[in-house]
């Protein structure tokens, strides 16, 4: 490894951080729709059509999180630590 970097292993929060880009994009298109809706501004088909295609791709994003995390799909690391919540368990 250059510089002596060592191996970082991958803590990748998939679950989570699916349901927040959702959320997120979800959030931007209302705002989005927002202008021809209540506004009478650029209410063209096409920009329609885009804000209802980013609500879908929020949407999606947003589902495939929640499913994810409440499958608990995440890989067993720091953020995920199985031994710890087994621990918790069996100290109750």
């Amino acid at each position: 490894h250059p510089f002596g970097a060592v191996a970082m292993p991958c803590e990748c929060q998939w679950g989570l951080s699916s349901f927040i880009l959702g959320a997120f994009i979800v959030l931007a298109a209302g705002v989005f729709t927002f202008f021809p809706a209540f506004l009478g501004l650029f209410d063209y088909p096409w920009y329609i059509s885009l804000c209802w295609l980013w609500f879908f791709i929020g949407a999606s994003f947003l589902a495939i999180g929640c499913v994810f995390e409440a499958m608990g799909c995440q890989r067993p690391g720091r953020w995920h630590n199985t031994k710890a919540r087994e621990a918790d368990a069996n100290a109750v």
